[in-house]
């Protein structure tokens, strides 16, 4: 009997994903990277004076490096790359299920990120919810940037730290949020009420803020989903602000009601 198209997809999904690795670049990601117990490791490329600086990282995790003449520095990345004579070839986390991340604290704050593709922006936002608490940011399998390094770089350590899920269907996840007990808030510049306005009488809830790409902002789809759509308190009317930085102050104002509660 011949296997339906879709088993056979999501076959060739499961194996791709086994076989994929990520090349990590930059003293900082590769050293976070060397001392987090999570992650898999597989090949270190260092030049001698990045070794040297890493020494205590790379005898932590025990793995043997490779040491490299600068000039011959053929670790597979872009030409572009600020490598800083450290590279290394990891397999992505794996931060389990939804629902692994998404109970737990006492009042779980998590981003939803609806096709945030910048690298340089998830990276951002990843920094911003470990420095501000949130449980996890949660992303798109498709449209939405992948682990790479340059993610990791602009995470600045915060992708070892913080849960970084990619979901097949970002309304599915909302509704599964929202069966979990979750307000679930869309950010929306055109939004009537503001963050705190909403929360005011939810403190003790958890909340997930969904954030949508700078231009589009959220889908029609993903609006309706959600429970209310929001808006930042802004003082004056100057226009949108980059999706990491909206992330962060939606964040924060969340947490600043729940603290206010």
């Amino acid at each position: 009997m011949k296997k339906p198209r879709w088993v056979i997809e999501k076959e060739q999904a499961r194996k791709a994903a086994a076989s994929e690795t990520v090349w990590l670049f930059g003293l900082h990601a590769v050293r976070d990277a060397l001392l987090n117990p999570r992650r898999e490791k597989l090949r270190l490329m260092v030049t001698r004076n990045a070794a040297a600086k890493l020494e205590d990282a790379i005898a932590s995790s025990g793995l043997v490096p490779e040491v490299v003449d600068p000039r011959k520095f053929s670790a597979p990345l872009d030409p572009a790359s600020v490598h800083q004579g450290a590279a290394m070839e990891v397999k992505p986390l794996d931060w389990g299920p939804l629902e692994d991340v998404a109970v737990g604290a006492e009042t779980p704050r998590l981003l939803l990120l609806d096709r945030v593709s910048d690298p340089h922006n998830v990276g951002a936002i990843l920094r911003s919810a470990e420095v501000l608490g949130a449980s996890a940011v949660i992303g798109t399998r498709h449209h939405s940037a992948p682990e790479t390094g340059a993610l990791a770089k602009a995470a600045s350590g915060a992708l070892e730290r913080q849960p970084y899920l990619r979901v097949r269907n970002l309304s599915d996840t909302i509704v599964s949020l929202q069966n979990m007990g979750y307000i679930v808030l869309g950010l929306d510049g055109d939004a009537e009420e503001t963050i705190e306005a909403t929360l005011k009488d939810q403190s003790t809830r958890p909340v997930a803020l969904v954030l949508g790409s700078e231009g589009p902002g959220l889908r029609e789809k993903t609006k309706l989903t959600c429970d209310a759509l929001v808006r930042i308190d802004a003082a004056r009317g100057f226009g949108s602000l980059n999706v990491s930085n909206a992330a962060a102050i939606a964040l924060y104002a969340s947490k600043t009601t729940e603290a206010g509660g």
